[in-house]
């Protein structure tokens, strides 16, 4: 019998496991949850730093067939001269992909010395006070009169402030709150409680098990951003063969391709800028290795196109 199934032309890995007496492992829900395009898989590029470096992603994308739905900086928006954050918008709005940016200032840059101890890093992302926290609304402000339209937050109190303004009309509507890594929910009542807060997608943790991200997913409607790749600092999980089954549970699903063994850029600015665009270009090219992998497997991936509905394309 075994002989015989080596014997045909094309064999399922999971074949040869149940030839070799070996069990299958048993597969978490699949989710029937879409994009509003009514894909399952969008493809975010994170810690794109600027203008030059979003252009040599987008030139790198082009040149790998690689489209890309979203691109995201930690930075900060306020480390862009109203100029960058223009030219950064009206690049995103050409491409039909929705930029997001990290909302400043945060903690972890601040004259707290807290959040910079050994115990510190789950604070840094935090806003501090009354005057950072003014600072803060007016980095949103600032940006949105610029054309962004997406933004990280890891502050619960500023997230509640941006969205309840958003529904009184102070923040265009289309504005979409993402809710960063460094405040990634790990239980599901967590991740209802974000999106009772205002949240429009949520980072995982980098390290969630499929089960795990089924969990999620069930108890969630909004779109979920998960690490396919990690930087070190984050875990430096690395699961790009993974990506047909982690959408598979947890769709709809932004992937994002992050990169291991490769130096942080927070925050960054011209003395990091060749770095930074090399890294962003490797970034796309394991993006391209996820999508081959998901091309080998018996999961259905659909990518939304640019422009689609729900992201938070820039305005010119």
């Amino acid at each position: 019998m075994t002989q015989a199934l080596f014997e045909q032309d094309l064999v399922t890995a999971d074949q040869l496991l149940a030839a070799a007496g070996l069990p299958v492992e048993a597969f978490p829900t699949s989710s029937q949850k879409s994009f509003p395009d009514g894909a399952n898989v969008r493809i975010e590029i994170p810690s794109v730093e600027g203008p030059d470096v979003l252009a040599a992603v987008l030139d790198e994308a082009k040149s790998r067939g690689v489209v890309i739905n979203r691109v995201s900086q930690g930075s900060g928006a306020m480390l862009h001269t109203e100029a960058e954050l223009k030219e950064m918008a009206r690049i995103g709005a050409d491409a039909g992909l929705e930029i997001s940016l990290f909302i400043g200032p945060r903690e972890e840059w601040g004259l707290g010395a807290m959040s910079r101890g050994p115990d510190g890093p789950s604070l840094a992302g935090g806003v501090r006070g009354l005057r950072q926290l003014r600072y803060a609304i007016e980095d949103v402000f600032r940006a949105v009169d610029c054309g962004i339209r997406g933004f990280l937050i890891a502050d619960l109190g500023l997230l509640k402030l941006l969205a309840t303004a958003q529904r009184d009309g102070h923040i265009p509507a289309e504005v979409v709150w993402k809710v960063s890594v460094m405040m990634a929910p790990s239980n599901p009542a967590t991740a209802a409680l974000l999106a009772e807060l205002g949240a429009g997608t949520i980072n995982l943790p980098t390290d969630l098990s499929l089960a795990e991200l089924a969990e999620m997913r069930a108890s969630c409607e909004l779109p979920l951003d998960l690490y396919i790749e990690a930087p070190d600092y984050l875990g430096g999980v690395v699961r790009g063969e993974q990506i047909a089954d982690l959408v598979a549970v947890a769709a709809p699903l932004y992937a994002k391709f992050g990169l291991r063994n490769s130096r942080g850029l927070y925050p960054s600015g011209m003395h990091l800028q060749q770095e930074a665009e090399l890294i962003g270009r490797e970034k796309v090219r394991r993006a391209q290795i996820a999508l081959e992998w998901a091309a080998r497997s018996e999961r259905t991936l659909i990518q939304s196109k640019p422009g689609a509905p729900g992201l938070a394309v820039p305005v010119r």
